[in-house]
């Protein structure tokens, strides 16, 4: 057992440690930072913690937007804690070490002829933190992280690890599924597979005021659909994915029709990270121009069909960095909420260059989930990080806050006690357990004392 810290030169030997979030919208110097490689280091840290009345958070790859994980006291990291524990065939689960990268966990399932259900369009961060936080994809048959949990195991603020699942300290893992690491530290993670897949994925310009009116139509029959609108135009691009199940007699390799290499490049890294980069910093500089940049930007947008693993379709590299505020609202709402945030926008003389991103997910039954009770449209707002996204941002935060719109847990809101208490059924029953499992609040930082502490 051993707990590692992070290695420094010489002159560096006496510098605090410095973090920041990936957007570096917030920063931390906490007092330590910690790698524990094993359960028992990572008990160990947290008896630590309680024994010196310390704070502790747990950070992966900062890629949440919020100051979740910023701490002036111990800041654990679990990078050394990762990989996979075991795949279950029989009853489609498998079981992970929570620091282990969303980015791994293709490669680690393919030898077993399986693979996660649905994910997100990036994927650096710890699976911990993707289930902490209610990280989703898109499709109306499919939920989020926190919804495809099947059991955890967690070190509480009494250094004991235990394991939680419907049969095993059941109430808990009801309530602490998604939990912004308020509950303790989870160390391993359960989460439901299915067979190994293909997408066949289909992406065109489409007219924005047809996407949007029909989006919760469309939703019910299409496996995968998402579509993307840059302000001040009058097109959309949609990603529209259908699974193709994979067998013995069907090889992934002989299915596959992946984008070349060179077309890769082109539109991933040139156009979508490069250009879009470059559009970024003008559209500072000159914002009336922005306009037609995006007008622009959409003549050059790639229609193409292609056939990949999931993660290669999923996921989208983003080399542009960026602030993001995301709502989900109930998924009949979208066409209204949508013409709302259009004509809020016009008006207001604002000039956005970042597009908003639409997606959809399956109702569960996580207290905490954006997806609670309701099939959900997702609404992510984007400002360059190079801009203010403040007045961006307090534009549609009422727009979306007024359709009964519940913000994603690591991406900006503004959101305090009270009002998560209108958002959610179950907030209460939520607070009251986490106050018994961590009555010391050692878990806790500003930020989540804001959202969780009347």
């Amino acid at each position: 057992m051993t707990l590692r810290t992070r290695t420094r030169t010489k002159r560096a030997a006496t510098a605090p440690h410095s973090w920041s979030t990936w957007s570096r919208q917030y920063t931390a110097t906490p007092s330590e930072f910690l790698q524990p490689d094993s359960e028992a280091a990572i008990s160990a840290a947290v008896t630590r913690a309680a024994d010196t009345n310390t704070a502790l958070r747990v950070v992966g790859a900062g890629h949440s937007f919020t100051p979740a994980a910023v701490t002036d006291g111990i800041q654990l990291n679990l990078d050394h804690h990762a990989g996979l524990v075991n795949v279950n065939k029989l009853k489609g689960e498998v079981t992970l070490k929570a620091g282990t990268r969303l980015r791994d966990i293709p490669a680690l399932l393919r030898p077993h002829g399986v693979a996660l259900a649905n994910q997100g369009d990036v994927d650096p961060q710890a699976v911990a933190g993707a289930v902490s936080t209610g990280t989703h994809g898109t499709g109306l048959g499919f939920t989020g992280f926190c919804g495809m949990l099947r059991s955890f195991r967690m070190v509480g603020a009494d250094g004991v690890a235990r394991t939680y699942s419907p049969t095993e300290n059941a109430e808990t893992f009801h309530l602490a599924r998604l939990s912004l690491g308020t509950f303790g530290v989870l160390t391993e993670i359960t989460l439901a597979t299915v067979p190994a897949y293909l997408l066949v994925a289909d992406e065109r310009p489409v007219p924005f005021a047809e996407i949007a009116d029909t989006f919760p139509e469309r939703c019910q029959t299409a496996d995968h659909l998402e579509f993307y609108w840059f302000p001040h135009t009058d097109v959309a691009l949609v990603k529209h994915n259908t699974r193709l199940p994979l067998d013995q007699a069907a090889s992934a390799d002989v299915l596959r029709q992946p984008i070349g290499p060179m077309q890769n490049f082109i539109d991933e890294e040139l156009i979508n990270n490069g250009v879009h980069g470059l559009v970024c910093r003008l559209g500072r500089r000159i914002p009336a121009a922005i306009p037609h940049i995006n007008r622009l930007a959409n003549k050059f947008v790639a229609e193409r069909t292609y056939v990949d693993y999931p993660h290669k379709v999923f996921v989208s590299p983003r080399r542009v960095r960026f602030n993001e505020m995301e709502y989900a609202v109930p998924l009949a709402q979208l066409p209204t909420v949508l013409a709302e945030i259009r004509r809020a926008i016009d008006a207001s003389g604002l000039q956005i260059s970042f597009p908003l991103e639409i997606r959809s997910a399956k109702a569960d039954d996580v207290p905490l989930s954006t997806a609670y009770d309701r099939d959900s449209a997702y609404i992510a707002v984007h400002q360059w990080y190079g801009s203010s996204f403040r007045e961006y941002f307090a534009l549609l935060e009422p727009i979306l806050r007024a359709a009964g719109g519940r913000p994603h847990w690591g991406k900006l809101h503004t959101l305090r006690f009270a009002d998560l208490q209108q958002a959610y059924p179950l907030f209460d029953d939520y607070v009251a357990a986490r106050e018994l499992a961590d009555p010391a609040g050692m878990f806790l930082n500003d930020y989540t004392r804001r959202l969780f502490l009347m």
